[in-house]
C-alpha cells in the first residue's frame, strides 16, 4: 500500500495548504462580532461558502454545493452549535470509513492494481549508471 499511504499524505497536504490560505484571509475578530447579528452573519458565510466553491474546478462545484446542502441540512437539524460540529464530523467519518466511503474505494483500487494484467514480461538488460565511473 506505499501509492495509498503517498497520495493521502499528498492529499493531506494539498488540503491543510489550502485550508492554511483561507483562514489567513478570515478576520476572526469580524467574524465574532458578526455572529451576534445572525443574519449578517449567515449572509457572510454564505458569501464565503460560495466563494470557495467558485475556485474549484467547475466539474467539481454541483458536487460542493449538494455537500454544502447537506451539512446545511445537518446544522438545522441540531439544537446547538456543538450538536452540528459532532453530526457534520460523523458524516465526514462516514464519508471516509462507511460503506462505499473512501478508504473502501481505495481498497479496491487497490486490489485491482495488484492484479496481474495477463500480459507476458519481457526481459531486459540493465544498464548501470555510473556517471563519474572511467571506461
Amino acid at each position: 500500500m506505499g501509492w495509498l499511504s503517498t497520495f493521502c499524505c499528498l492529499a493531506t497536504r494539498r488540503v491543510r495548504l489550502s485550508m492554511e490560505r483561507i483562514v489567513k484571509k478570515l478576520d476572526f475578530d469580524r467574524w465574532l462580532e458578526l455572529a451576534n447579528d445572525r443574519p449578517a452573519f449567515e449572509a457572510l458565510r454564505q458569501a464565503a461558502i460560495e466563494e470557495v466553491i467558485e475556485q474549484a474546478p467547475e466539474s467539481q462545484q454541483e458536487r460542493l454545493r449538494r455537500l454544502q446542502w447537506r451539512i446545511d441540512q445537518e446544522r438545522h437539524l441540531s439544537d446547538s452549535p456543538m450538536g452540528a460540529c459532532i453530526r457534520i464530523s460523523r458524516m465526514m467519518w462516514d464519508q471516509m470509513l462507511g460503506y462505499g466511503g473512501l478508504i473502501e474505494r481505495l481498497g479496491e483500487l487497490d486490489r485491482r492494481l495488484a492484479k496481474p494484467s495477463g500480459r507476458t514480461l519481457r526481459r531486459a538488460d540493465i544498464i548501470p549508471f555510473n556517471p563519474g565511473a572511467r571506461e
